[in-house]
């Protein structure tokens, strides 16, 4: 049997499985490919099996699932690194750094940090569905870091198989550097792996173990979006009396169908662009999660203390002056700016928010300045994190201080720091890549944008009209009238 080059591999996935090649020059779907619609339906056929008979049954799936890519990602690693050329791809993954990049192209910071929050489920509710399911006193600190270091563990050492694996790609193709190969995005595993595992003895069998686990890896996924969901319907007053294999029926009936646009031939289109813009979507739903946790948490008992005045002076400060330097940095593009405007801001709201405080403590000689201090910074956090602790066990103080103080700042930039990323589009100019993404035609970029539209409008809605959102309240275990059962069997 012939070799088959990357490129022929590239151009077989693209043209024949995604059925690109009935694709005009706008780019736009002109059919459904009745294969991927069958092997859509087919996926989630056995997502359902696997979430609807409760969490027992998917973390019995979940061995397989997650057990057999575990062991498949060693088995490809020890295979990858005996292969000629993977020494210089192993060399350039590890060996060669080039740190120029992260002020080249900044953006890279808000891709990465959207993607360990997609890699972890971080702002998808995913780890409080499951976190929902343990013990009580389950030590979710230990929980997290161990999932958290897991999580970067398999990453790092999947690098080193795909490394070796380009690096052979690259000799076979008679290249220097990995960096010469044309493959990124869907095109660097479709791409390479098969060109690679194909030269081994026996190499279709790879190839094939290769996308099972692939396959086993992306229905991991799927469980658990699915939890999450299913968990915070069975915990509203409207649906907690729901049969769980009736819930998982609508929910994956639903998916299927949305996921017919995937099975078009713009299907990779579809999902190159919603997958950019989802990561907007990630880090500001992370943004907002901070907030309401390091800042409206208990917010009444502060405004109580303090009074209202002084408590949104300080909000406002804290993130107008983070807004004011963002404005300068990504809007004026001076950075000097920015840093001046984020310091004189701050500062100048701090000096009003003392002189509030010291009215404050004249009109009431009981108040300290310390305790002041206390619960205007840290006051509602640290209640939070003692609440926490009689359910959770330990959650260090540190943890406190980074969701008040730094992690909703930090992914306020990140956003926009996204969002400001430039390109060159066909015509040589330096276009945003927020709205012009990938070149792709208008349609793609609205779908895109609107996925981020549609998050601020549920948490916009919310505040403003928090009636809408009744009859999602969560149920009291006093009245819960559903059997335990129901949801674990």
């Amino acid at each position: 049997q012939d070799e088959v080059s990357g490129t022929e591999a590239k151009e077989y996935f693209y043209q024949t499985i995604i059925g690109m090649d009935t694709l005009g020059d706008d780019l736009k779907p002109t059919r459904l490919v009745g294969m991927n619609v069958f092997y859509s339906l087919l996926t989630w056929v056995v997502i359902y099996f696997s979430v609807a008979y409760g969490l027992e049954a998917t973390g019995k799936v979940t061995y397989v699932t997650m057990g057999f890519p575990l062991v498949i990602l060693f088995v490809f690693l020890g295979r990858s690194l005996t292969l000629e050329g993977s020494g210089n791809g192993i060399n350039e993954y590890i060996g060669e750094s080039n740190w120029g990049i992260f002020s080249d192209h900044p953006e890279i910071w808000s891709r990465a940090v959207s993607q360990i929050f997609f890699s972890l489920g971080t702002t998808f509710g995913i780890m409080t569905a499951y976190g929902s399911h343990c013990k009580r006193n389950e030590p979710a600190f230990l929980n997290s870091c161990v999932v958290a270091l897991s999580n970067s563990m398999f990453s790092f050492i999947s690098g080193f198989a795909v490394f070796a694996t380009l690096g052979h790609l690259a000799y076979l193709e008679g290249l220097d550097s990995v960096a010469d190969l044309e493959y990124s995005s869907f095109g660097l595993v479709f791409g390479s792996w098969p060109v690679a595992l194909g030269t081994l003895p026996g190499g279709q069998h790879w190839i094939r173990l290769f996308f099972i686990m692939l396959f086993m890896l992306g229905i991991d996924s799927a469980f658990s979006f699915m939890e999450a969901f299913l968990t915070v319907l069975h915990d509203t007053k409207l649906f907690h009396n729901v049969d769980r294999k009736r819930a998982s029926l609508v929910l994956t009936a639903c998916a299927f169908l949305l996921s017919t646009l995937y099975a078009t031939d713009a299907g990779l289109i579809f999902l190159d662009s919603v997958d950019y813009y989802i990561n907007f979507v990630i880090i500001f739903v992370g943004f907002v999660k901070c907030v309401a946790a390091g800042w409206v948490y208990k917010i009444e008992t502060q405004i109580e203390c303090l009074g209202s005045k002084i408590v949104f002076v300080y909000i406002t400060t804290t993130f107008g002056s983070v807004l004011l330097a963002c404005a300068m940095w990504f809007g004026v593009g001076n950075a000097a700016a920015g840093f001046f405007g984020l310091v004189i801001s701050y500062a100048m709201g701090i000096a009003y928010v003392g002189y509030l405080m010291s009215k404050k403590k004249q009109e009431d000689q009981t108040l300290t300045w310390s305790d002041m201090l206390f619960d205007l910074t840290m006051g509602n956090v640290m209640k939070l994190r003692e609440d926490l602790v009689s359910s959770v066990g330990h959650i260090p103080v540190a943890w406190a201080f980074l969701i008040r103080h730094f992690i909703p700042q930090v992914l306020l930039i990140l956003f926009f720091l996204g969002a400001d990323a430039t390109t060159i589009d066909e015509e040589g100019n330096e276009v945003k890549v927020f709205g012009s993404y990938g070149g792709y035609a208008t349609t793609y970029q609205v779908l895109g944008i609107l996925t981020v539209v549609f998050a601020g409008f549920l948490v916009v809605s919310s505040l403003v009209f928090p009636k809408l959102y009744e009859a999602l309240e969560t149920v009291d275990e006093t009245e819960k009238s559903i059997d335990k059962n129901n949801i674990d069997e």
